[in-house]
């Protein structure tokens, strides 16, 4: 088994998703691309992979919103790490967003997507010793 961090990425532009998965793959993670919130929950829940982090698009289609995505998981895994991508909701985060989340707007730099992830498991990893 891999020491690589899993990031669970629900993005559904395709043209995103493939630059999501570079940058995170170029920083050291692994990824797993998903289209849609409920499919996300979906695996999630199923714990069919040893998921690190979420990565969000908030408006996705489907029924379901990042915002929803993100307070699911986070009712299954307190304090799990959650970084929301947006084009137009970024004033939503307060009042939408779970706590200790991390916002980028987009368009985003490869390296902040890189440093989100990063500080948000390097601050779980130090919560859970």
């Amino acid at each position: 088994m891999s020491d690589v961090p899993l990031v669970l990425v629900v993005e559904d532009e395709y043209s995103l998703q493939g630059l999501v998965e570079e940058a995170l793959r170029d920083g050291g993670f692994e990824t797993a691309i998903l289209s849609s919130g409920e499919e996300a929950l979906t695996l999630f829940r199923g714990r069919v992979a040893p998921y690190r982090a979420l990565v969000t698009d908030v408006n996705l289609k489907g029924s379901l919103s990042g915002w929803e995505v993100a307070r699911q998981i986070r009712e299954m895994a307190a304090g799990f790490p959650v970084i929301y991508i947006t084009g137009a909701s970024a004033d939503q985060w307060t009042s939408h967003g779970v706590p200790d989340s991390i916002l980028l707007q987009k368009p985003f730099a490869s390296a902040q997507l890189v440093t989100a992830v990063s500080q948000l498991l390097n601050a779980a990893g130090a919560a859970a010793t």
